[in-house]
């Protein structure tokens, strides 16, 4: 498992799991999962990373 700043990103910008897997287009499950470091497939980091308002380039500060 590797860490990543999932949760902390999501928690400062006031979004709880169900609406960022509603925003993602991903399960909560999957949202936790990767909070929790799990692998996830790029197509799902992407997801996530949109879902926030983040850029792809910006994935170093989600997933270092």
């Amino acid at each position: 498992m590797k860490a990543n700043n999932l949760k902390k990103i999501r928690e400062s910008l006031l979004i709880s799991k169900a609406e960022l897997a509603r925003k993602a287009g991903l399960s909560a499950l999957t949202i936790d999962r990767v909070e929790h470091g799990m692998e996830c497939r790029m197509d799902t980091k992407r997801k996530i990373l949109l879902a926030l308002g983040l850029t792809i380039s910006d994935k170093n500060k989600l997933f270092p």
